[in-house]
């Protein structure tokens, strides 16, 4: 049995869950979020709780099983308290700056990058004096924040001769000697 698939989710206050055709609809305080169930997993809403099931032992099926209930459980925390990300871009000249739901970024190219971001997420960019800029990305889907960030990020990941670049915040970025440390 999968460790993960048949612990029990529960449901906090305010977070209501439908199940309809294989969809699965979790409403909350932060959102709505859709999501297709495989017809071999069962889903079960019982006083407070989600119980996922699988029929049979096969591969597919246990592939699945933790997945799902993965899956709902994102869903479930992200409409009741969301998801939140920070990234930090480390360089000089380097900036963001958000305009309503437009990412502008400054990052060492001959252009600026302009980034519209979907209507589930909050945006803010932060510059303050002698510290590094900071982008706050808020939403209740989780594979969509993530995606966003990695979208961001590979603007211009991060080197490692001298960290420049577009990093998570407490992200360790494993450093290289340069030149000098070769030469003795």
């Amino acid at each position: 049995m999968s460790r993960i698939g048949k612990l029990p989710i529960e449901l906090p206050k305010g977070v209501t869950v439908e199940m309809k055709d294989n969809v699965l609809t979790v409403k909350g305080p932060k959102g709505e979020l859709k999501q297709a169930v495989n017809p071999n997993i069962k889903v079960e809403i019982e006083d407070g709780h989600i119980v996922v099931s699988r029929p049979n032992d096969e591969r597919d099926s246990r592939a699945q099983h933790g997945l799902y209930r993965a899956l709902i459980n994102n869903m479930v925390t992200g409409v009741s308290t969301g998801f939140k990300k920070e990234l930090e871009i480390v360089g000089v000249g380097y900036k963001a700056e958000s305009k309503g739901q437009v990412l502008e970024l400054a990052l060492g190219y001959s252009h600026a990058i302009y980034m519209v971001m979907p209507p589930e997420v909050k945006i803010e960019a932060k510059t303050e004096r002698n510290k590094n800029p900071l982008i706050t990305l808020e939403s209740c889907d989780k594979q969509l924040l993530g995606q966003i960030c990695a979208k961001i990020r590979s603007f211009r990941k991060p080197e490692p001769y001298k960290g420049k670049g577009v990093k998570f915040v407490g992200e360790i970025i494993r450093r290289k000697s340069g030149k000098t440390a070769a030469a003795k």
